[in-house]
């Protein structure tokens, strides 16, 4: 069996110590399961469950500066699991830790970053960026431990990312868990069409067009964009009188400088991409960026700001 479909079994490398547990083990939460990929330290319940089919994660590359920031992230998209694990009484933070850590080396996983309680950083709120949970501790009074690993597969690469503190019921050890498994989105969900981009502008002076694809923390448009930009092209071409501002939106993760930066840039590209590919006079057309500045949604949940990220035509 190669290194890519093993199995990561934490059971297995502590199958003595699981017997002791099995009777008194606590309920998992309704509907949760294992990750196939990696198991449960022997005698934990599984406390929050959730999983996502295509999301974006922020996996942590470094520790946590004096403003609560992580320093250092790789932005990622797939399918997201995230599982909340609270280990057995007694069981420390390190021991756990240690025990997922040698686990994962063995199924093939490359260590990204690692951090213990002197080297992860001050505390912080929200550590991870899909989590939805009021704090995570990363500081040496909570004796954490913190790993990044991945295992690169053909059909594609997955990522951990595992915080164990001692943050559990009863000062319990727990283990957030996140299984990020990198895929590209299904897409051709959304088509638009000139006339309902005409019909939109007609009547509001804007549309917001949502078929544009880019990558994350990126500004090259994506080639399952074209559908969307010959519309755009045909919009173009049926009005002569017609002038665009394209205006670049992103959600509101990130830093706002490089949110700002991001957005103009997305939208220069819409407009090298309607100039050189479908012959529009660039004299017809301006690129803005607005960044998280107009938010048609809430930023607080993924379809809100999958909602914000987007390009917007607006009359001239």
């Amino acid at each position: 069996m190669t290194a890519f479909m093993r199995t990561v079994f934490v059971a297995g490398l502590l199958i003595g110590l699981a017997a002791p547990f099995a009777a008194t083990q606590d309920q998992d939460v309704e509907g949760s399961k294992d990750h196939p990929l990696i198991s449960r330290y022997p005698g934990s319940y599984i406390a929050k469950y959730l999983t996502k089919e295509f999301d974006e994660f922020a996996l942590p590359l470094g520790p946590v500066d004096v403003e609560n920031t992580i320093t250092k992230n790789q932005p990622l998209e797939g399918k997201i699991t995230r599982i909340v694990y609270v280990a057995p009484a007694g069981r420390t933070v390190l021991e756990v830790f240690r025990n997922y850590q040698d686990a994962l080396t063995k199924a093939g996983f490359e260590t990204l970053f690692t951090c213990g309680p002197q080297g992860c950083g001050s505390t912080i709120a929200n550590a991870y960026a899909n989590s939805g949970d009021s704090a995570d501790y990363w500081g040496p009074e909570h004796g954490i431990h913190y790993i990044s690993a991945k295992l690169a597969r053909p059909e594609g690469d997955v990522y951990v990312s595992l915080l164990v503190d001692d943050q559990g019921p009863d000062s319990r050890t727990d283990a957030e868990l996140y299984v990020i498994e990198v895929k590209p989105m299904e897409s051709g969900l959304i088509t638009v069409d000139a006339a309902s981009l005409a019909n939109d502008i007609n009547r509001t002076g804007h549309a917001s067009v949502y078929g544009i694809y880019f990558d994350t923390a990126k500004a090259d448009v994506k080639p399952e964009s074209d559908a969307t930009m010959k519309e755009i092209a045909k919009l173009l071409q049926g009005d002569s009188k017609l002038n665009l501002y394209v205006v670049g939106h992103t959600d509101n993760q990130g830093a706002l400088d490089m949110n700002m930066d991001l957005s103009l840039r997305r939208a220069e590209a819409v407009l090298a991409a309607l100039t050189t590919k479908y012959a529009v006079p660039a004299s017809r057309l301006k690129a803005y960026g607005c960044g998280p500045y107009s938010p048609v949604a809430s930023n607080d949940n993924e379809d809100g700001r999958a909602k914000n990220r987007r390009v917007e035509l607006v009359k001239q």
